[in-house]
């Protein structure tokens, strides 16, 4: 009897990683823009459907770090629901205060751009499997912009 529950159990497992998952891709990430208080930047992530059926994200989770320090850090709640078989643009907006771009001023000040490091956590609720986090990473360098590029 335990065997044939081993079968079955194995079964299933191998039917369920055959199911075609949604698929996400992190296609930019760039300094939105400059105020008194902060740095803005944004990163967009691309989601591929598969399914004829929308599905609702639970939620995106991001950190942003430069230098071996979190500078942004947070969680976008129900920010909606990807559109059936197709590709679906979302923006991840990331707020970073002055007092924080201070503490890595010595990476700023050498060759004036920000190395980052950059994780996303997308998480999607399918049917049947439920909740699925797809992990996407990204490393790369904030060109900032000179007196000049402001006035």
């Amino acid at each position: 009897m335990a065997s044939l529950m081993d079968k079955a159990k194995a079964l299933l497992v191998d039917k369920v990683a055959q199911i075609k998952k949604p698929e996400a891709e992190l296609t930019d990430v760039d300094l939105k823009g400059v105020s008194r208080e902060s740095a803005n930047f944004n990163s967009q992530v691309s989601v591929t459907n598969p399914y004829d059926h929308s599905i609702p994200i639970c939620d995106i989770s991001y950190s942003l770090k430069c230098a071996n320090k979190v500078i942004a850090s947070g969680k976008i709640p129900d920010p909606g629901s990807i559109k059936e078989n197709g590709v679906t643009m979302l923006d991840v907006g990331m707020k970073v205060p002055y007092s924080v771009l201070l503490d890595i001023a010595k990476d700023i000040g050498s060759d004036w751009d920000i190395d980052y490091h950059l994780e996303v956590g997308f998480t999607v609720d399918l049917p049947i499997i439920g909740n699925f986090t797809i992990p996407l990473e990204k490393k790369g360098a904030f060109k900032l912009p000179t007196l000049s590029d402001i006035f």
